[in-house]
């Protein structure tokens, strides 16, 4: 098989065989013509369905994950609430309880009604992670490194309890994306990703995906709720993210070298109580991160000493990182995440999360060190 960065350029990709032309045509159309038998003999009937762009997009998305099929949505929650739809009422699903807030609220806020159940465990620990699974559990869900505390969880691991039990087993590998985590690999059977991070890279365009490890029911069962419930990406969107790919193996090499520097910067910081980024020896999982991954990512998040006020006037501080939220840009972001997660959250109130851009580390580094000063002081 090719190198990952030979795939990320020329996966879904072929000159336009009645142009020749070398980058990918946008179709913008809704509808393709039938023809005088009746038949779609091209294979695109309607938009919804399927379109070119999309087909080229999923084609890529599969190679680099190493999958047998993708599925592109409209976001990544889209991409996620595909996934619980394929369950049905009554069945139990069980996730981290270090994730990304949205998940939890689609399960507690939406899909509750709907009769799914849900239960949150530490999924490093995995004598909590057996005793949580009951009869009606069908999903164990993952995410790492988590969001935002960047635990780690055991891919390899929690896949063999997955298999002894019978369950289908999620990965959301969204911060790590393929090329620094392989979760089918390490026994998953679906891969989640919001490719408006990472994949996408440039802040501009919203999309998500399922990645299957195998043909049969479930992706059969995945690609009907797609075509149903009608959440796809526009041609457009699937064409900036098929732009993007290519540069992704650059971008993510630049940004992970950038996050370690600023991880061990921030590490020796009086203002700071602690760093969470698995590169760091310091690290819980940085053992298993070593194992599983192929470097520690771009992101990170680290704890300011005095809690949520002082963390909220470092985040205020910042010159050249961008207070927002997303991440996977070119451009650094940070945020405080307790008062973006709601009441329910369970992140530690002076936790800020950075998602390292494309800057000069020098750069990112002496504005943390300007924000930072006057915790300092």
């Amino acid at each position: 098989m090719p190198h990952l960065e030979t795939l990320a350029v020329h996966a879904g990709r072929v000159p336009d065989p009645h142009t020749g032309a070398v980058t990918p045509s946008l179709v913008t159309t809704t509808t393709f013509q039938r023809h005088a038998d009746g038949s779609f003999p091209e294979g695109f009937t309607y938009t919804r369905a399927d379109n070119p762009n999309r087909r080229a997009l999923e084609s890529a998305l599969a190679a680099l994950e190493g999958g047998a099929g993708a599925l592109a949505f409209s976001s990544g929650q889209a991409a996620t609430a595909a996934l619980l739809q394929s369950l049905r009422a009554g069945d139990h699903v069980l996730l981290g309880e270090d994730l990304y807030h949205g998940t939890r609220y689609l399960l507690t806020d939406v899909l509750a009604r709907w009769g799914l159940e849900a239960d949150f465990v530490d999924l490093r620990e995995h004598d909590l992670v057996v005793r949580a699974v009951r009869d009606n559990t069908r999903l164990l869900w993952a995410e790492t490194p988590s969001n935002p505390q960047l635990r780690i969880a055991d891919l390899a691991g929690l896949a063999r309890i997955a298999r002894s039990r019978g369950l289908l087993f999620a990965v959301d590998n969204t911060w790590a994306t393929p090329l620094l985590q392989r979760p089918l690999e390490l026994g998953a059977d679906v891969v989640m990703h919001s490719t408006t991070k990472y994949f996408g890279g440039h802040s501009d365009v919203l999309g998500g995906a399922l990645i299957v490890r195998e043909a049969g029911p479930l992706a059969e069962s995945l690609r009907s709720i797609q075509k149903l419930s009608g959440a796809v990406p526009s041609p457009f969107d699937c064409w900036m993210l098929q732009r993007s790919l290519p540069t992704l193996p650059v971008r993510l090499r630049q940004q992970v070298a950038s996050a370690t520097a600023l991880a061990e910067y921030l590490s020796a910081q009086p203002a700071v109580e602690c760093v969470h980024y698995p590169g760091l020896a310091s690290h819980p999982g940085h053992e298993i991160a070593r194992a599983q991954m192929r470097g520690p990512g771009a992101m990170l998040s680290f704890e300011v000493r005095g809690g949520a006020e002082a963390a909220m006037q470092v985040a205020a501080r910042m010159q050249l990182i961008t207070r927002a939220t997303s991440l996977g840009g070119i451009e650094s972001t940070i945020e405080h995440r307790a008062s973006i997660e709601g009441p329910g959250s369970i992140t530690p109130p002076g936790l800020l999360r950075l998602s390292v851009g494309l800057e000069h580390a020098d750069d990112l580094i002496a504005d943390l060190a300007q924000a930072l000063a006057a915790e300092s002081a």
